[in-house]
């Protein structure tokens, strides 16, 4: 069996298709894959008009200033997709704050005969089951059914695994759980986040699973609560969501959070974490369950462990 061309414009998918061993298929990536470490070396097929070195702030005004003009978050390297002609192109219909344009690709597509036999195929998850479903999606598009499924069995039974702890844990012992995706303005995460926290064995506030994350004042985040602190700013790296994250310590009130009495205030790598719509979900879950019940739950170690893909949010 030959082995496809492929063009992933979506870091989650770009990890599907390495966890089914088609790496080496891979033509090109978006500006934002960077795992496994293999692609790093990758062509870049997207490119961000967005400034990510401001603070948080900033960086949403840049935003809604571009969409409010109309213009695209991101670009496509169009003379590259043309050259490479890949037989599969998978990319986003979810979020065009967080990846190209899904209409953007179409219309390149459609705007060459080297793309006539090239198959688009959108990803669009907004809970943990169209996550894992987008393996089998990948997969099958890509001719590697079998790979597809021994991932998805691995992951659900991992996913499985975690439920079935999450379950026997009593109401009363499920603490209340806000995770926040953006520091400035606020955002409470949505899609799938709430769903792992109800799996982990907690309560989760302030955003409903499937549907998108909203803005949140400050002052709901006080009412609500939360017995655990999640600080996951989507984009961020360890190091930069602690640096923005930071920020709530000077907020009214923090010291008075249940989550800031009992030292359950963390801070997670937003970038590989939580906000990733890949394989990794399952690793998010996992590290979300240590952190809500870590006597339930292993403590995470290598990849996961505290220093590297997570630590905790405290006065210097």
């Amino acid at each position: 069996m030959s082995s496809p061309r492929i063009v992933s414009l979506l870091s989650s998918a770009t990890e599907i298709v390495c966890a089914i061993g088609l790496g080496d298929s891979l033509l090109a990536v978006s500006h934002e894959c960077d795992h496994p470490a293999s692609v790093l070396a990758k062509p870049r097929a997207t490119v961000s008009y967005i400034d990510s070195r401001p603070g948080s702030d900033e960086i949403d005004r840049q935003v809604k200033d571009r969409l409010g003009a109309g213009l695209p978050l991101y670009g496509l390297d169009e003379e590259l997709l043309r050259e490479l002609s890949p037989d599969l192109i998978i990319t986003q219909a979810q979020c065009d704050v967080c990846a190209i344009r899904y209409a953007d690709v179409l219309q390149v597509v459609a705007s060459a005969p080297q793309f006539r036999d090239t198959r688009v195929l959108p990803l669009s998850p907004s809970s943990l089951g169209d996550i894992l479903a987008d393996v089998m999606r990948v997969a099958d598009a890509a001719g590697r059914p079998a790979a597809g499924e021994s991932l998805l069995q691995s992951l659900q039974q991992r996913c499985d695994d975690i439920a079935s702890i999450g379950r026997a844990v009593p109401f009363a012992s499920r603490p209340r759980v806000v995770c926040i995706e953006w520091v400035s303005p606020l955002m409470a995460s949505g899609n799938w986040t709430p769903e792992l926290i109800e799996l982990a064995g907690g309560r989760n506030g302030l955003a409903a699973p499937m549907e998108h994350s909203r803005y949140v004042s400050w002052e709901e985040i006080v009412q609500f609560d939360p017995q655990v602190l999640l600080v996951a700013p989507c984009g961020f790296d360890l190091t930069r969501s602690v640096h923005e994250a930071r920020q709530l310590l000077a907020f009214p009130r923090w010291g008075n959070l249940s989550a800031v009495k009992g030292g359950r205030a963390f801070v997670l790598d937003g970038n590989a974490l939580l906000n990733r719509s890949g394989p990794r979900i399952v690793d998010s879950l996992e590290l979300v369950a240590y952190l809500l019940h870590p006597a339930h739950f292993p403590e995470p170690s290598g990849s996961l462990a505290e220093g590297v893909a997570w630590s905790r949010l405290t006065p210097r």
